[in-house]
């Protein structure tokens, strides 16, 4: 069974979703569209890891475009992390 979670919480302007992390693509996509009942007619940010393609597609198909980009930086080696499971970060203030 796959499985998927993904939060919508109110910012500023509309709604932020993070955390969106979910084993499969169309795991993602579903939490995704049930959250649009909690953000119906609001902007909604997601915040996406470049190197998740489907997180990618998935913001595409939602007609979500950049609003600004960031950076993610070591020191020595990066820590092993899943980014195929990510679809939108937690949030960028907890680094």
């Amino acid at each position: 069974m796959r499985s998927a979670i993904g939060v919508a919480r109110p910012c500023r302007e509309g709604f932020k979703i993070g955390p969106l992390f979910a084993d499969a693509a169309d795991s993602a996509e579903r939490v995704f569209a049930g959250l649009g009942a909690v953000t119906a007619g609001e902007p909604v940010f997601l915040d996406v890891p470049e190197n998740n393609a489907e997180a990618v597609a998935l913001a595409d198909r939602h007609g979500m475009e950049e609003v600004f980009g960031c950076a993610r930086m070591y020191l020595g080696t990066p820590p092993p992390i899943p980014w195929g499971r990510i679809f939108g970060v937690t949030t960028f203030e907890l680094g």
